[in-house]
C-alpha cells in the first residue's frame, strides 16, 4: 500500500479518536484516499480499511472502556447516531453509548453510503449517510 495513504487511514483512526474529526471529515479524507469500506472491530480495538484492488490496512483503535452488552438495541444504536450527528456527543461518548446498546463493531460502506452496526448475535442496526437510501 501507498505510504501516503496509509499515513492518511493512520491520521484518521487516531484523530477520531482523539476526537479531532467528525465522522462526515473522515469519510471525505478516506473517499479522496480510495478507500471503498472500513470495519471497526470495537472488541478487537482495531479498524480495517479496504482498497478497491485488494489490499487492506489494519490500524490498532482506543480500547473500549467496557465490552458491548449482550442484548442488541437497534434503538440504542439510533440514538447514539442522533446525539453524535447533533453535536451533543463526541466519538469517545458514542462509543461508549453503543457498546452499551449491544454493538461489537460497525462497517462503514463509502460506495454504498451507509453504516452497519451489529451485536454479539449478528442483530444489525443499518444508518445510511444522510441524503442517502
Amino acid at each position: 500500500m501507498d505510504s501516503k495513504i496509509t499515513a492518511i487511514l493512520r491520521e484518521c483512526s487516531r484523530a477520531s479518536d482523539e476526537e479531532r474529526i467528525t465522522f462526515p471529515e473522515v469519510v471525505a479524507a478516506l473517499a479522496v484516499a480510495g478507500v471503498e469500506r472500513y470495519h471497526t472491530d470495537l472488541v478487537r480495538a482495531e479498524t480495517t480499511y479496504y482498497l478497491p484492488d485488494g489490499t487492506t490496512e489494519r490500524v490498532e483503535a482506543r480500547p473500549s472502556p467496557l465490552p458491548p452488552a449482550m442484548e442488541f438495541s437497534a434503538e440504542g444504536v439510533e440514538s447514539a447516531v442522533r446525539a453524535i450527528q447533533a453535536g451533543t456527543i463526541r466519538y469517545g461518548g458514542f462509543c461508549e453509548r453503543v457498546l452499551r446498546a449491544g454493538c461489537a463493531g460497525w462497517t462503514v460502506s463509502i460506495l454504498g453510503r451507509r453504516v452497519v452496526y451489529y451485536g454479539r448475535s449478528g442483530d444489525s442496526h443499518t444508518e445510511w449517510f444522510p441524503g442517502a437510501g
